[in-house]
């Protein structure tokens, strides 16, 4: 764990020290290490003998990978709405996900105190995720953006200048100190991050209840997210099935948490306080093989109509950081 801090430390002085709008071959190489490093963390338990945490750990890195994608999509939409200049993104970026580990952090210890003391917790958790997987599908379910109640309210009482200072978050405009916009920016991140971890967090309590297991995940999801930002540019909204495999990821561990609290019943008005032993039991090798094929089906499909789409276009497809690179150029 201390190794994954110094790598996150680094990363961020890197961009304060640099601030920049990183190259396909950069972003490639940093989103490649952190999933080499995610593989070889898995391999490791697999080689201490622990084939049922380095299978958890697996099925837990994907899940939040794929929540933290769909996070993603939403921090694109803020730094659009707020037309944060591109060699700032960086910075605004990596404090997000800064904010996402100390969110989902709490929820963690939280979680895992909760789930010590009421095993029924996980009616709620599986109940929670059903409900969100029905909000990633349902009609309406896009509009998302960064100018929410609580930033319109913030403006009416702070002075915001119009223009940004780089990326400082206080300027002087003609003698008068005022915030910039990248306040802003920061505020939309971190409520959209305490959103998410209200999702996450339950899902992969799904798959294990090792604290360590889903920090572990947690972090490993979340790095190289910055990168990964930056290598697909504007594919993200092109993905049009993502939501519906990220659904069907919800759906699936809802339902397994679930059959889960059922097994472990104390309530007295379910089968008169008793386990429900008639409850199939979902295995962690099961639960894996469908996060893989849920996330593997709608990227191709995606992707397969985003080639038809290019097609009968005429145009070329791309699959990359275009849009970045020659937004910068103009």
């Amino acid at each position: 764990m201390i190794v994954l801090v110094i790598i996150l430390l680094i990363d961020l002085l890197l961009i304060i020290k640099r601030p920049h709008v990183p190259s396909m071959r950069e972003a490639s190489l940093w989103v490649g290490f952190y999933v080499l490093l995610a593989l070889l963390f898995a391999g490791s338990i697999f080689l201490l003998g622990d084939v049922q945490h380095g299978t958890e750990f697996l099925a837990g890195w994907l899940t939040e990978y794929s929540l933290s994608i769909d996070n993603l999509f939403v921090f694109v939409l803020i730094l659009s709405s707020f037309k944060v200049p591109h060699a700032y993104q960086q910075r605004a970026l990596m404090i997000g996900i800064v904010l996402a580990l100390i969110f989902r952090g709490i929820f963690i210890l939280a979680g895992a105190a909760l789930i010590e003391r009421f095993v029924w917790i996980f009616f709620i958790f599986g109940a929670w995720l059903l409900w969100t997987a029905w909000q990633q599908v349902r009609p309406g379910s896009e509009d998302h953006g960064g100018d929410s109640w609580f930033v319109r309210q913030l403006k009416k009482v702070l002075p915001i200048s119009d223009e940004y200072d780089g990326g400082k978050l206080r300027t002087t405009v003609n003698g008068k100190r005022m915030w910039t916009p990248f306040l802003l920016v920061l505020i939309s991140l971190g409520t959209t991050d305490l959103l998410f971890a209200l999702d996450s967090i339950p899902a992969i309590f799904g798959i294990t209840q090792s604290a360590f297991i889903v920090f572990t995940a947690n972090v490993f999801a979340l790095m190289g997210l910055r990168q990964l930002y930056f290598l697909l540019g504007g594919l993200l909204d092109r993905l049009v099935y993502l939501k519906y495999g990220i659904a069907a990821i919800l759906a699936f561990i809802g339902v397994k948490l679930v059959f889960h609290a059922l097994h472990e019943n104390e309530l007295p008005f379910v089968n008169g306080g008793e386990p429900v032993t008639w409850v199939p039991e979902i295995s962690i090798w099961l639960s894996l093989g469908f996060i893989i094929a849920a996330m593997g089906v709608a990227t191709i499909a995606s992707v397969w109509r985003m080639s038809r789409e290019a097609k009968v276009k005429g145009e070329r497809l791309h699959l990359g950081a275009a849009e970045i690179a020659t937004d910068d150029e103009a």
